[in-house]
């Protein structure tokens, strides 16, 4: 076989016989020098795409730590750096249209800045459930690196962060038996399918608590369904590439009185007449949304049957109650990268940058 020639297209990745070098042709923008046998000569090879190796980064942490904050300062000083950065939603109450002032969403002028995904895209009586939010949470993070764009994951939920970047399967439904438990639990009550829970698998119900009727409900399905039911969360084993945890961590009283603040603020925003409004739109037939904290307890004051002044005290206590739970299920995780949610968003976005988050 003669060797090639400068002028002469070879096949993409086609070595010459003998002493060689493999190749990339045909010519075109770039040069690739090669020597077989006693001639040499410089071929020219296309410039080949890029294949961004993007990470996955995911701010996480428990309500009121500063998350969005946080994710939206990162995105800005990845795109003056170069790096393009959208913010993929993994709260499960903010993908709800109406839902604002009670789950701290994104204002209207942070999504104009920065591309947020899974925000607004429902209905409030839809019933949304982990598995939904895994497809499209890791529809949106694909979709983000395949245009060259770093996704910046952002939620308060342990599982539902874990069901999105870790190996995590979900049994599947049936409609008629899902429609049946629920017609049970209307007549019967969350105490009566509980109990049945704990006959048929004590380990299961131990793992539920007793007034968890979505839970309840669920593991009752899965039982019909597989034969048993496990509420044990799977090994720690990431199912995408390149995930960079960062988690914020604060004193329990620092975080206590933020999450007051926060529901002062929601009551002084008009966070009444926001439930009322989304009440007067089917909140109540929300399997889903109706159950958000503060949401619940405003419908149970607007239905009379606590004032007002305990359903803003209820939401602190539960709230609080709910973020030693998020911290909790988060600390047992030790890829996370813990940092201080005290420091201000800009200069803790420019140390991470410039350390952990260097180079990705």
């Amino acid at each position: 076989m003669p060797p090639c020639q400068p002028c002469q297209p070879c096949q993409p990745w086609r070595p010459w016989r003998g002493r060689g070098v493999w190749s990339r042709a045909p010519p075109g923008p770039g040069t690739l020098r090669f020597r077989t046998g006693h001639t040499e000569g410089v071929l020219a090879v296309p410039d080949l795409p890029a294949v961004p190796d993007l990470p996955v980064i995911a701010v996480i942490g428990p309500t009121a730590s500063g998350k969005t904050a946080l994710a939206i300062e990162l995105v800005h000083r990845l795109g003056a750096a170069g790096r393009a950065a959208e913010i993929v939603n993994a709260d499960s109450m903010l993908v709800y249209r109406g839902m604002d002032i009670g789950t701290a969403k994104p204002t209207a002028e942070e999504r104009a800045a920065v591309r947020h995904h899974l925000v607004d895209i429902w209905d409030i009586d839809r019933t949304a459930t982990v598995a939904d939010f895994q497809r499209l949470a890791r529809a949106a993070i694909a979709d983000c690196r395949r245009r060259g764009v770093v996704p910046v994951l952002v939620g308060g939920s342990s599982l539902y962060i874990r069901a999105i970047v870790d190996e995590f399967e979900f049994p599947g439904t049936d409609p008629e038996v899902r429609s049946r438990l629920e017609a049970e639990l209307a007549q019967l009550g969350v105490g009566a399918l509980y109990a049945r829970l704990r006959a048929a698998d004590p380990t299961a119900a131990a793992g539920i608590e007793p007034n968890n009727e979505r839970r309840v409900v669920r593991a009752l399905e899965v039982i019909e369904l597989t034969g048993h039911y496990t509420s044990t969360l799977p090994e720690h084993r990431y199912a995408l590439t390149g995930v960079v945890q960062i988690g914020l961590s604060l004193e329990r009283e620092v975080l206590d009185d933020r999450i007051a603040a926060r529901v002062e603020r929601m009551w002084a925003d008009g966070f009444v007449d926001e439930v009322r409004g989304l009440a007067e739109r089917g909140l109540r037939k929300g399997r889903t949304a109706s159950r958000a904290l503060g949401y619940r307890q405003v419908l149970a004051y607007l239905a009379g049957t606590i004032d007002e002044a305990t359903a803003k005290e209820t939401t602190i206590t539960r709230t609080r109650r709910f973020a030693r739970k998020q911290l909790g299920w988060f600390r047992r995780d030790d890829r996370i990268l813990w940092v201080d949610a005290t420091r201000p968003p800009a200069e803790l976005a420019e140390a991470l940058l410039a350390g952990p988050l260097h180079g990705h």
